[in-house]
């Protein structure tokens, strides 16, 4: 049997042979897409030195106290006067810093007496406080943002200091998501005494949401083979590039996802993995000679499938689109933990911080595969290593945010 390591190098090794795209988005459009290209700057940031905050533009002097006022210079409206020693103008935030000044005494440092400035007794100021150098922050032709990153707000401030009306992002990829069982029901369905609503569908689709990929709901499919062969071969026939499958990949009489895979001539690069939950995953490719596409198909099971897709597929997909996110955090146990076999446990848990900072954490409830309404209470899962048998309280251990 696969262990996690493993198969989350098999996954790893085949994204890596997988080509983005990419596409120009206005850079209005371009906030949480993943960036495809450098940034360079060009001009100098700031393009000219400038007063950080309101105050008065000096030639600093420690021997001089007070200055004749000979002038307004405001933001965006630049005089040009030539300041000595003993002279001053008023300055405002952002405005450019004339001749021979060197130092911007703040507004509350000084007492105004009609065409004057006098230094507050207990105001220290010295040489060049205050001042926005020109190019302080960037210089004409150095990388202000570097390709790979997730662009935010902050970043589309840069990119517009830089004057780029359009980013370069890598385009979003298609993730299909199809539900299989005799016991499906969709979600604005009364579900009958041997029926379920098809959870997994939606929580997969708001996963892939979150990454801000596209999620293409293929809906609910039965258990009968021909009708889960022509949804999987339309996928193949698709521009799609990610297809997730949830139910029917185990031994049952009825599970015929895998073997349907192998029929359509996916190839499965493993099939289970030595996991709890969420022991009975598939990874496949398929490549039609112009395309790659992934396969996954996970567990019915709505923990075990969720579990899946967060240790699987979302680290391997922020991975190939560039973008580093290890997200694991060491925590305390309050409480002793126990498991029977060999396998790599996902424990649902919760954490908390103290006041001090450090961060405890205990397990959520029953560890049942179904039990979804205890993977609604819990904000992270606890690692147990495939070798430990137990974990004592007050024992360190990773855990993964959810």
């Amino acid at each position: 049997m696969t262990s996690y390591e493993e198969a989350n190098e098999i996954i790893s090794k085949e994204f890596s042979n997988y080509k983005l795209e990419i596409e120009e988005v206005d850079l209005s459009d371009s906030t949480g897409r993943i960036l495809a290209e450098d940034i360079y700057s060009d001009i100098d940031l700031p393009t000219f030195t400038n007063s950080a905050m309101d105050g008065y533009a000096i030639k600093f002097n420690p021997g001089i106290t007070q200055w004749k006022i000979i002038g307004e210079i405001s933001a965006g409206n630049f005089k040009d006067y030539n300041i000595d020693e003993g002279l001053t103008v008023s300055i405002m935030t952002g405005g450019k810093i004339p001749d021979g000044a060197d130092t911007i005494i703040p507004i509350e440092d000084i007492i105004i007496e009609k065409d004057t400035i006098i230094l507050k007794e207990n105001a220290t100021f010295r040489k060049g406080i205050n001042i926005r150098i020109k190019g302080n922050d960037l210089l004409k032709n150095q990388i202000a943002l570097s390709k790979n990153i997730v662009i935010k707000p902050r970043h589309i401030a840069v990119a517009a200091s830089c004057g780029k009306s359009k980013l370069k992002v890598y385009k979003k990829l298609n993730i299909a998501v199809l539900a299989t069982g005799d016991e499906l029901v969709d979600i604005t369905t009364l579900p009958g005494e041997d029926k379920i609503r098809s959870s997994n569908l939606y929580a997969l689709l708001s996963a892939i949401n979150e990454m801000n990929q596209t999620g293409i709901n293929l809906g609910i499919v039965k258990d009968q083979e021909d009708e889960i062969r022509t949804r999987i071969t339309s996928f193949l026939n698709s521009d799609n590039n990610i297809l997730i499958t949830t139910g029917g990949v185990s031994v049952g009489k009825y599970d015929y996802v895998k073997s349907i895979m192998e029929e359509l001539g996916i190839n499965i690069n493993f099939w289970k993995a030595n996991i709890k939950p969420g022991k009975p995953i598939i990874f496949g490719t398929y490549n039609n000679g112009s395309a790659i596409k992934f396969v996954f198909g996970l567990p019915g099971n709505p923990v075990s499938c969720i579990v899946n897709f967060l240790i699987f597929i979302k680290n391997n997909i922020l991975h190939l689109l560039g973008v580093e996110k290890d997200d694991l955090f060491i925590a305390e146990l309050t409480e002793d933990l126990k498991k029977k076999d060999g396998k790599k446990h996902f424990m649902r848990g919760m954490f908390s911080k103290s006041i001090d900072g450090n961060i405890f954490v205990k397990r959520v409830g029953l560890q049942s595969s179904g039990n979804l309404a205890e993977m609604g209470k819990a904000n992270c899962l606890i690692i147990f290593d495939e070798e430990k048998r137990e974990l004592k309280k007050g024992e360190k251990v990773f855990c993964i945010p959810i």
